[in-house]
């Protein structure tokens, strides 16, 4: 991962998305229950965490992932600024094809990062189906494009 020797102060996202060439694509925070992201001050503050983390990469790292048991949110970075979100999409639209009791249970942060690589994973290798929830909004972002033959790490 080329973004791995960052400062030790500077807090790691929960999980990164690499091309296949090694290259980080997207960086994700991921808030299970009791937290969420409609809550601005922790929607901040894992902002501002992950900005520093950008800011220190050695190389664009031009998406950046929110995700919480409501929503998936996705942003664009150009080196500079964060801009507003690009993409929303409901959670349990999309997990609930890799979990289909997710409406029904609590999804704690671990699990959900868990299904939530699965999903990144999924447009990468195609492990479960070949075209995987929100394919056609996340080639119109341009980030399924970037996913193709990659893999994530925690």
């Amino acid at each position: 991962m080329q973004a791995i020797d960052l400062d030790k102060n500077v807090d790691s996202p929960d999980f990164v998305a690499l091309d296949k060439e090694g290259q980080v694509i997207l960086i994700a925070e991921v808030k299970g229950l009791p937290f969420n992201f409609t809550d601005q001050k922790t929607k901040k503050y894992a902002i501002l965490r992950l900005i520093d983390y950008l800011e220190l990469a050695k190389n664009l790292i031009p998406f950046v992932m929110l995700v919480d048991v409501e929503n998936i949110l996705i942003f664009k970075w150009n080196e500079k600024n964060l801009s507003e979100r690009i993409l929303c999409l409901n959670t349990a639209n999309v997990l609930s094809h890799y979990e289909p009791e997710f409406s029904t249970r609590q999804i704690f942060s671990l699990y959900l990062t868990t299904l939530t690589e699965a999903w990144i994973s999924d447009f990468s290798y195609h492990w479960k189906s070949k075209m995987p929830p929100a394919s056609k909004e996340m080639v119109e972002i341009g980030l399924l494009q970037k996913l193709e033959g990659g893999y994530t790490q925690t």
